[in-house]
């Protein structure tokens, strides 16, 4: 995100505290982080609990480095990497060459949209839908509909958590997109296949 992004701004002044010693604001870092990074995690190790204190783990150690957190230049990239690191060392060798490569076996849950579905207009019944067809994505693309549209991670941000190129991205959010726009009976985007679904306003989502 921009560095004068709001929300941006709002997470450098907590690296800033953490620095500093501030446990309120470490805890609000991981109130922020911890459930989303946890869902990542499982969706590596297939395990809630080793999933969990891996996620633990990575705070701790951030808590350990905290006199270094404000040097950190993407604390969502670094929390995510961080994660998906320890998430690969917990495998057998087999299962992190499976990972290392494809990615296509994974198998990531997607629980909720960060956006309000009544905001987006979207009824019961078509959220319903909505969920149905991003359950039938292949594996890697709906990893990263879920980064993207639930965790609220940007293109280039995904991009480098998954060591995959930005047209990567790209070409998984048009294979998504198109899935959901054909279950729900909506007109797919003609210019940009990063656009989110069902936003009235057709507003973009931003791949930088």
């Amino acid at each position: 995100m921009p560095a004068n992004d709001p929300h941006t701004i709002q997470l450098r002044e907590l690296q800033i505290r953490i620095a500093n010693d501030d446990e309120t604001a470490f805890t609000q870092l991981y109130l922020h982080f911890g459930k989303k990074l946890t869902q990542f995690a499982l969706s590596l190790v297939r395990s809630k609990e080793v999933a969990e204190e891996l996620v633990e783990d990575v705070f701790v150690k951030l808590w350990s480095n905290r006199h270094q957190a404000a040097s950190i230049e993407n604390i969502r990239v670094y929390l995510y990497v961080a994660v998906k690191n320890r998430s690969l060392n917990a495998l057998s060798q087999k299962a992190h060459d499976l990972i290392s490569a494809p990615f296509d076996f994974l198998d990531t849950a997607v629980h909720e949209f960060a956006a309000d579905p009544y905001e987006l207009m979207i009824t019961a019944e078509m959220m319903q839908r909505m969920h149905q067809a991003v359950d039938t994505l292949p594996p890697r693309c709906k990893m990263i509909f879920k980064l993207i549209r639930e965790d609220g991670l940007r293109y280039k941000e995904v991009a480098e958590i998954l060591n995959i190129s930005v047209n990567t991205i790209d070409a998984q959010m048009a294979i998504a997109v198109r899935k959901i726009c054909t279950v729900l009976h909506i007109d797919k985007p003609e210019k940009s296949f990063g656009q989110q679904v069902g936003t009235p306003r057709g507003k973009n989502l931003k791949k930088n």
